[in-house]
């Protein structure tokens, strides 16, 4: 009767004794360390380019925007590149990393102790030399199998900042795969105007160099009729072998071009050529640009949202650092059951008890209580990882407030080289069409005898010229309307609901790896939660 009120009285404490800590957890609701705010940042009121009429008011189409190209080789490269490109797929995985890591985070909030052991084990004692009661077994036999817990309360919100930093880095995961996906579609665009270019340079050089093979023709008659010196053929035919030898130069730089664009996405060189068909036009600039207003590019930009989450992020480290300055309360306990066939036990001398009796009541054991630690002395280390994180905070402030800056930079500059280089496309189409009549006229002159060959060779030299820059400008004018919506962040919403990786690479990872529901697309991510 007296070891069952015994018993009663110690359970009795031990509850009381994990409703305290239990309590302590309620009560220490607040985290250490600095909250985070945002930081103050300059932001342009309106672009530069207010008022120009090419400029459209209102939200920025972004989300798709080189649909606005109208060329569905373009779409279909556009939309296999996100399906395909390996850097891509890599930063979906860092997504898939960053969500892993978050789930370890949460369950440090719990009891990081949580064990069930057993042994089963053989003993074996000095007779003579060691054992110093003569009554006590020296062979015997012990099992046992417990339930070991420890939890340390998250009393100064050690833990809570954990995984407030780790919300914070699934964000920054997030809109780095957004930034690439930004930068790709850029490049696929830029890679594509760009190709599309050169072999409309290339049609230009073949036009001119049947234009130039007759002048050439024409010099060699008159000569051979005696009307004109060996001058004029053997200028004809230089200028015709100069204008070819640029030939194989656009050559190899297309063939450079769709090698850069099979890279982009995920092909071995030549494996584009399918998808590029026959060579086409470069494609028509849309006759407006709708480009919102400065302060969008907080939220739209991906790399300035990373910065932000990178920053985020280490504000909290700094809660986690801070904490290690308070004491550690833990409550901890055990409960299993004992036994073992040793001659001396409580239940009696040879044959009192034995394994068998593992299972029953009078093997229960347990232990339970509540603890705690604090580095009193630690010479100032806590203190400066303090300041270690607070120095990498202040760094990621700085680095953010330059990515703000940087990026209104880049987009006053795109939309700056956009905006003149569509008026000095306008330039040139007239000294495109100036120069061919002047071909023209000097060659009616020539035939007339009015005009010495020299004259006809430089304007055809300067039609080659004027088409050949005027061709460059126009890709020119598209790779600066890429680099436009780049710098605006446009593109990554289209990805929004979808997978961040490929089904092959998700069932690759599926088999092998037990990945619960974090593979899928709509895997939760509580980063709302904490900001709010």
């Amino acid at each position: 009767m007296k070891d069952a009120t015994r018993r009663a009285t110690d359970a009795a404490n031990v509850l009381r004794i994990t409703v305290l800590g239990l309590a302590l957890v309620l009560l220490g609701g607040c985290a250490v360390g600095p909250n985070y705010v945002r930081p103050e940042v300059p932001v342009m009121k309106e672009w530069s380019g207010k008022g120009d009429t090419r400029l459209k008011d209102g939200p920025a189409e972004l989300a798709v925007w080189w649909k606005r190209l109208n060329d569905p080789v373009l779409d279909r490269l556009v939309e296999m590149a996100r399906e395909r490109n390996p850097s891509l797929q890599v930063a979906g995985l860092r997504i898939l990393e960053a969500r892993a890591r978050l789930g370890i985070a949460t369950g440090n909030r719990f009891p990081q102790l949580q064990q069930l052991k057993g042994n089963l084990a053989d003993n074996g004692l000095s007779k003579h030399n060691a054992n110093t009661s003569p009554a006590l077994d020296t062979y015997y036999a012990t099992a046992s199998v417990a339930l070991d817990a420890a939890w340390e309360l998250d009393f100064w919100g050690k833990f809570r900042r954990a995984v407030e930093s780790g919300v914070w880095d699934l964000d920054a995961a997030t809109a780095g795969y957004d930034d690439l996906l930004v930068t790709l579609t850029a490049e696929v665009a830029r890679v594509y105007v760009t190709l599309r270019t050169l072999e409309e340079r290339l049609d230009i050089a073949r036009e001119n160099v049947a234009v130039q093979e007759r002048s050439l023709q024409i010099a060699r008659a008159l000569y051979e009729g005696g009307d004109v010196t060996e001058l004029d053929v053997a200028q004809a035919r230089a200028l015709l072998a100069n204008t070819r030898a640029s030939m194989p130069r656009l050559d190899a730089q297309l063939r450079q071009a769709k090698n850069g664009l099979a890279a982009l996405l995920g092909m071995l060189p030549g494996e584009v050529d399918d998808l590029l068909g026959a060579p086409g036009r470069i494609p028509e600039v849309p006759a407006d640009l709708a480009v919102g207003v400065p302060a969008e590019l907080l939220r739209r930009r991906p790399d300035i949202r990373a910065a932000e989450a990178r920053m985020a992020a280490q504000c909290a480290l700094i809660g986690v650092a801070r904490a290690d300055l308070y004491p550690r309360l833990t409550l901890f306990g055990n409960i299993g059951l004992s036994a073992s066939n040793a001659a001396l036990t409580i239940a009696g001398y040879p044959g009192g008890s034995n394994l068998g009796d593992l299972m029953s009541g009078d093997s229960l054991q347990y232990s339970g209580g509540m603890g705690f630690g604090w580095d009193i002395f630690n010479y100032g280390r806590i203190k400066n990882n303090v300041r270690v994180q607070d120095a990498r905070f202040q760094q990621l402030v700085v680095s953010y407030k330059d990515t703000v800056l940087q990026a209104a930079r880049e987009t006053e500059d795109a939309l700056s080289a956009f905006l003149r280089s569509r008026e000095e496309v306008a330039f040139l189409a007239q000294g495109v069409d100036a120069a061919t009549r002047s071909v023209e006229i000097s060659m009616i002159q020539y035939r007339e005898g009015l005009a010495d060959f020299q004259r006809v060779l430089d304007t055809q030299r300067s039609k080659v010229q004027a088409q050949d820059l005027l061709t460059s400008t126009q890709g020119s004018v598209l790779i600066n309307l890429s680099a436009v919506y780049k710098a605006l962040g446009g593109g990554w919403e289209a990805r929004v609901g979808k997978d961040f990786l490929p089904e092959e690479i998700r069932r690759e990872m599926g088999e092998r790896t037990d990945w619960g529901g974090l593979l899928e697309a709509g895997a939760p991510v509580a980063g709302d939660r904490v900001r709010e």
